[in-house]
């Protein structure tokens, strides 16, 4: 099993940063994609980005290059930056492994 903790969520306001990472542990050596979800209120989960083992990312559109997304396979976490916040980032963020293992989630609020 893979268990994936996601951190660096919280309070932010509109205009600024943040840094997600999640840490996997566990048989991390089948983990070739990393997603990162994420789940406003009100609304479905939607994918946000996408990393594969050779580093290739995509992302959903309204996050593109406001949004990054890497990995350090080290420290085998992957890692969220988010800039240029506006509240319609505001949601759970979660990174998913090889479309099986969700983290706990980490909440990113975008308000003033």
């Amino acid at each position: 099993q893979v268990h994936l903790v996601e951190s660096g969520g919280g309070l932010v306001r509109p205009g600024g940063s943040l840094r997600l990472s999640c840490a996997a542990s566990g048989s991390i050596f089948s983990i070739a994609i990393m997603d990162w979800y994420r789940q406003a209120p009100g609304k479905e989960r939607e994918w946000v980005a996408r990393i594969g083992s050779d580093g290739r990312t995509y992302y959903i559109d309204s996050v593109k290059g406001r949004f990054t997304i890497s990995r350090d396979n080290a420290k085998n976490t992957v890692y969220l930056e988010m800039s240029s916040l506006t509240p319609e980032d505001t949601a759970v963020y979660y990174c998913y492994a090889d479309g099986t293992w969700w983290g706990q989630g980490t909440q990113v609020t975008v308000s003033s």
